[in-house]
């Protein structure tokens, strides 16, 4: 074999292993996504019971947290997460105001949780992942 035809080699098995590594990295990606998907499902199905509104508000935002870590944003707590990740938040007051609720349900159980009051958190965190693109 000549030279010409060793470099076109080398330039083809180039070609097919980066389009290779591209197909891989999208359908990891759309994996992702899936689980993301799936666990914001099974969040969203809390909400038939009454008594889960609770429970589906502390777990949205430790998936959040969740999110958060996995996308790089620096920071040691969740509320240092939260402040690097800002700009990607259209809705950035009332994710700051589901997080303190999901706090406060987690120190005192007594809080009463109203329709609207879930609602309202949930959509915040809704939002929240479809700004980190993960929904």
């Amino acid at each position: 074999m000549s030279p010409e035809s060793w470099v076109l080699v080398g330039l083809g098995v180039c070609v097919a292993l980066a389009s290779g590594l591209l197909l891989y990295r999208r359908w990891l990606r759309r994996s992702k996504t899936a689980d993301y998907a799936s666990e914001w499902r099974s969040i969203q199905k809390m909400c038939r019971n009454k008594d889960d509104w609770a429970h589906a508000i502390i777990h949205a935002d430790m998936f959040l947290e969740q999110v958060l870590e996995q996308k790089k944003f620096a920071g040691k707590t969740m509320g240092e997460r939260m402040v690097a990740a800002e700009k990607e938040f259209s809705k950035r007051d009332d994710i700051w105001a589901a997080h303190k609720l999901a706090n406060s349900l987690r120190k005192d159980a007594d809080v009463t949780m109203t329709k609207k009051k879930t609602k309202d958190a949930l959509m915040a965190y809704q939002h929240a992942f479809k700004d980190l693109e993960i929904l």
